[in-house]
């Protein structure tokens, strides 16, 4: 097991969740699945209560933890792409797979995580600092998914 994973909350989802993920992303994998010893809040003896899976490369588990939590914005991953089909690519598999839009290159998946799909164009206009990283900036405030052309326009002025 590595030193750190990270664990994210389901109500009863995991196994089908990291069944997708490994679907879209490269490096993704769903490894071993653990029953439940016993009943408890959140499930009954038997059923799948922990998911190992990797979301490229990143080691991380599925809790089949119940209704008692719900995902937030405050956790998401985030994806780099570098080109705009690959962007096209995570974003439309992870909304038309029952998730949803959201601003600036975030969307959600069905189970209500979050996901950042940002280009790496616009990861380097900002590192880049000044009047570029504004102009970039504010192009990407006006949109949902990232357009890498309105980027790359922005940051050459």
């Amino acid at each position: 097991m590595p030193k750190n994973t990270i664990c994210i909350w389901y109500d009863k989802d995991a196994e089908a969740a990291a069944n997708f993920y490994a679907s879209v992303f490269p490096d993704t994998k769903v490894g071993a699945i653990h029953r439940s010893p016993s009943d408890n809040p959140g499930n009954k003896e038997g059923d799948v209560l922990v998911v190992d899976f990797t979301v490229c490369g990143i080691p991380c588990i599925g809790l089949n933890g119940g209704t008692i939590f719900k995902q937030t914005e405050a956790f998401s991953f985030q994806i780099a792409t570098d080109d705009q089909e690959e962007t096209d690519r995570y974003w439309n598999a992870i909304v038309s797979n029952g998730g949803q839009e959201s601003e600036c290159g975030w969307c959600k998946d069905k189970w209500g995580v979050s996901w950042q799909i940002t280009p790496r164009t616009l990861t380097e206009a900002m590192a880049a600092g000044g009047a570029e990283a504004k102009r970039a900036f504010d192009a990407m405030m006006k949109m949902r998914k990232i357009d890498v052309a309105k980027i790359d326009a922005a940051r050459r002025g």
